[in-house]
């Protein structure tokens, strides 16, 4: 029992960020209001990523705001090495933002064209870091430009002057100015070249390596999520559908919306990818204004029973460290009734 107690301990203080039911809803009107992120629960341990994938306009984006403190929290509770940071504010929420940072989806929108690359990299040290002399804060961008792979020369240049991987790039070294433990990677190359995405993530993974950072990695790219996360979260309008190993996740799926998710990655090889079978979804996806009762996922798949118009499912544990929020499975995650024999 002692040695029980003393490894859920371990496991409690090697956790840097817990999120309890956290629910990030917008008013659309006087009357409607948009549930973004609908009782949601992440537990990240220190040094790992977590993907978060689904469909655009899933609340990927605001939940990782959220998490951060950018968006505050409608309810739900936010803790961050042990410490509810969920109502925040002042010089607290300050110092609790320099160890949070946010890699924008956008290289082009998200660096200010007025100002130089060196100034954009040394923004947040004038904010976190006042203690550094102007020598000191220029050793540093100069340092940091070569750490994401760029020449010292590049702290003269502006904005325009760099292609969309390079901004990139400033955006990471700018992330990474002010020594932060956890980074939302918000759809970091979705706006990149092909050719080119590959390099940012490689560059992403290296410096975690080198920095003990962790990610929550946020974007579509189903085949990049898996090669970068050690863990995936499925979300659909909101809501958390599964959470498991990235391995698991992906060799397995068990919720129904994953199996078609990923049943639609390309394949490389051409024989394989016209073979496979591939899980066609029905109908659109809902309204935020107006979900659907029950499961979320119901008006889209094809075992939805009585029970899921009339019961949301709640993410259970149905295999280790892997969570399920379907009425499909027992809680010994085995098909029910008459869906043994599909």
């Amino acid at each position: 029992m002692q040695e029980m107690k003393q490894t859920q301990n371990a496991d409690q203080a090697d956790e840097i960020l817990v999120a309890e039911d956290i629910c990030k809803y917008f008013k659309a009107g006087k009357k409607q209001t948009v549930k973004a992120v609908d009782h949601v629960n992440i537990r990240m341990k220190r040094g790992e990523t977590l993907g978060l994938v689904g469909e655009s306009g899933c609340g990927k984006t605001t939940c990782g705001r959220t998490l951060m403190r950018l968006y505050d929290p409608t309810s739900g509770k936010i803790y961050f090495e042990g410490r509810d940071i969920s109502k925040l504010k002042g010089k607290e929420l300050l110092s609790f933002k320099k160890d949070v940072q946010i890699i924008f989806q956008d290289p082009y929108a998200s660096l200010d064209p007025r100002m130089t690359i060196g100034e954009i990299i040394s923004e947040g040290m004038d904010v976190h870091l006042k203690n550094l002399s102007a020598k000191e804060k220029e050793a540093r961008v100069m340092e940091l430009l070569a750490k994401v792979g760029l020449n010292a020369e590049y702290a003269n240049r502006f904005a325009h002057e760099l292609s969309g991987g390079q901004r990139q790039r400033v955006g990471i070294a700018r992330a990474l100015a002010v020594e932060p433990k956890f980074i939302v990677c918000d759809e970091p190359i979705s706006a990149l070249d092909v050719s080119i995405q590959a390099q940012v993530v490689n560059l992403l993974m290296k410096l975690q390596r080198e920095m003990g950072l962790t990610y929550l990695f946020i974007s579509h790219d189903l085949s990049m999520v898996k090669h970068i996360s050690d863990r995936v979260g499925v979300m659909y309008l909101g809501s958390m559908a599964e959470l498991a190993d990235s391995e698991d996740l992906y060799g397995k799926p068990m919720h129904p919306y994953t199996q078609a998710l990923i049943s639609a990655i390309p394949e490389a090889d051409a024989d394989t990818e016209n073979t496979k079978d591939r899980i066609k979804l029905e109908g659109e996806v809902p309204s935020p204004l107006n979900p659907p009762s029950g499961c979320k996922f119901r008006t889209r798949c094809r075992f939805a029973t009585e029970r899921c118009a009339q019961e949301a499912p709640k993410l259970r544990e149905l295999r280790p460290n892997h969570f399920v929020a379907c009425h499909l499975y027992d809680d010994n995650g085995k098909l029910q009734g008459e869906l043994k024999a599909e």
